[in-house]
């Protein structure tokens, strides 16, 4: 079972803990990769230019990242992989600081094309659209699994390829709503339903307690993911 320590240096089981500008990333120093992340999404007061520099987190020992920021390379008929974000650049947006670290590799992963740019991207929008009703506490990891076809990366980024995401979203009234995503070419917008969980499952797929999701919403899974308010801001 992980363990996520309360300071910035390693642990025997090789795990950091890195606070960054408005979220934190814990990294497996053995996987060269972050294996969890958490933020508060707040109210959308920003709107900082993009900046897509990718860089080595300053804060960690070279050895505990990729080898290089270079993009994902594939050769058909293997998917499409991005330099997925962890934590989205567009929920930082109120500091130019926040966002340049979030374009460090200790937040980017390799995500399908389908992933990164739907499925898990719908449940960004979702957030983008209710940061603004409520503040939000977003926690998010991954599950590295047994699936070695897929570790394209290896030679070239020295990194292994996630087989699924998670995430949860809980809000201040204790409302919650989690989900568990392949990293693959079925991981669309339009399937994103399917990818819903009750937390407890998913606890149990982790193998560790989720201590801030609240009691009564644990065994909830609801049968649609949230709507988008009439109105959302997406920007």
């Amino acid at each position: 079972m992980l363990t996520f320590p309360g300071g910035a240096s390693a642990t025997d089981d090789h795990i950091y803990r890195i606070d960054h500008t408005g979220f934190t990333i814990w990294l497996d120093c053995s996987e060269h990769g972050a294996i969890r992340f958490r933020y508060n999404a707040q109210h959308d007061t920003g709107s900082f230019p993009r900046s897509d520099d990718y860089q080595f987190d300053p804060d960690v020992p070279p050895e505990c990242q990729p080898f290089n920021t270079d993009t994902y390379h594939t050769d058909p008929p293997a998917p499409r992989y991005d330099r997925g974000h962890l934590v989205p650049v567009n929920h930082l947006d109120y500091s130019e600081e926040s966002m340049r670290e979030s374009f460090y590799m200790t937040n980017i992963l390799p995500m399908t094309v389908a992933l990164n740019r739907s499925a898990w991207l719908a449940t960004e929008e979702i957030i983008e659209c209710y940061r603004d009703l409520d503040e939000l506490l977003v926690l998010g990891g991954v599950v590295w699994g047994r699936n070695d076809a897929n570790d394209y990366f290896l030679a070239s980024h020295g990194i292994k390829t996630p087989d699924r995401f998670w995430k949860v979203v809980i809000r201040g009234d204790g409302t919650t709503i989690a989900w568990l995503i392949p990293n693959n070419t079925f991981a669309t917008r339009e399937r994103l339903d399917r990818f819903l969980i009750s937390p407890i499952k998913l606890e149990g797929i982790l193998r560790q307690r989720i201590p801030e999701i609240p009691d009564a919403w644990r065994r909830t899974r609801p049968r649609t993911s949230w709507p988008k308010p009439v109105g959302c801001n997406l920007s």
